[in-house]
């Protein structure tokens, strides 16, 4: 069974991944958490003018946050009666980046799925704020789902890499049930001036040789040292439907998504990511 999360506001773009993931995930067993962490809607709320009425506040929106996901929950039972899925709603008063980690961790969540913007739908951006923390600081694989995407059937999958990181075995088994129903062709593409791997980066590939199954590998290396330049025009030639990438310190996907200012961002980002966070909840999926 696959257990998944997803951090909701109501909005369009939220609604769009669930009914994205609801499609996806058909073949699969899954647990479907819905959470809306509703922290932020009590202290910007425009009724809250001082500490007297805190509390008063803190109930409205309580229940609002409680009805919707009643209602949530039951659109998706309409939309997605699917016999292999289960639904659970969580309101919680706390931030978004805390309840998603504290979920993860208890709920032993595989993947959060969510939207690249919410309510605020700035066109300027690549990942509204919510969708930024959660990348960035939640320590669970995200799969970020752009404003109308509807393709649920990945053909091909870029995983561009360094072979640096030490892969956990858990994440690349997520990839492998990702790609293996629709059996999607997996790329994975190493980007340098230098073509001779070190001992770790051999030993990291052939972690991933062994590990990513029942799909068709291609392992690619392409002679340039622009890795973003690179990472884009093998998306747009190849017509690829889905982008995985590791989230970590000093790691392409840092270095595209999240300079010092988020609008900055340098990838065009078009179809879903997965980023897989590479942090560890339990030292045994380490290799």
């Amino acid at each position: 069974m696959i257990s998944i999360l997803f951090p909701t506001d109501f909005s369009k773009n939220s609604m769009n991944a669930i009914t994205y993931a609801l499609e996806f995930f058909k073949y699969e067993k899954v647990a479907f958490y819905f959470m809306h962490a509703y922290q932020k809607d009590v202290y910007d709320h425009e009724d809250l003018l001082s500490r007297d009425n805190f509390d008063d506040v803190l109930e409205r929106v309580k229940a609002q946050s409680e009805a919707s996901l009643e209602e949530l929950l039951k659109t998706v039972n309409e939309m997605a009666p699917n016999p292999r899925y289960t639904y659970h709603s969580i309101s919680a008063f706390g931030s978004l980046v805390e309840e998603a980690n504290e979920i993860a961790d208890r709920k032993n969540i595989d993947l959060i799925v969510m939207g690249t913007k919410g309510k605020s739908d700035d066109r300027k951006i690549v990942f509204g704020s919510q969708t930024f923390q959660v990348l960035k600081y939640v320590q669970c694989p995200v799969l970020a789902i752009p404003k109308n995407y509807t393709n649920t059937q990945p053909k091909r999958i870029l995983f561009p890499t360094d072979y640096l990181i030490p892969y956990k075995r858990r994440e690349l088994k997520l990839l492998c049930d990702l790609a293996a129903p629709y059996r999607s062709i997996v790329d994975v593409l190493y980007v340098s001036k230098i073509d001779k791997l070190s001992i770790r980066q051999e030993d990291n590939q052939a972690f991933m040789k062994g590990t990513i199954c029942k799909t068709e590998i291609n392992f690619i290396t392409a002679n340039s040292r622009k890795v973003a330049e690179t990472i884009q025009e093998y998306i747009k030639e190849n017509e690829v439907d889905m982008l995985v990438m590791v989230n970590t310190q000093h790691s392409f996907l840092e270095n595209m998504l999240f300079p010092s200012n988020i609008d900055k961002v340098s990838l065009d980002l078009k179809i879903p990511l997965l980023a897989m966070q590479n942090s560890t909840r339990s030292t045994s999926e380490l290799l």
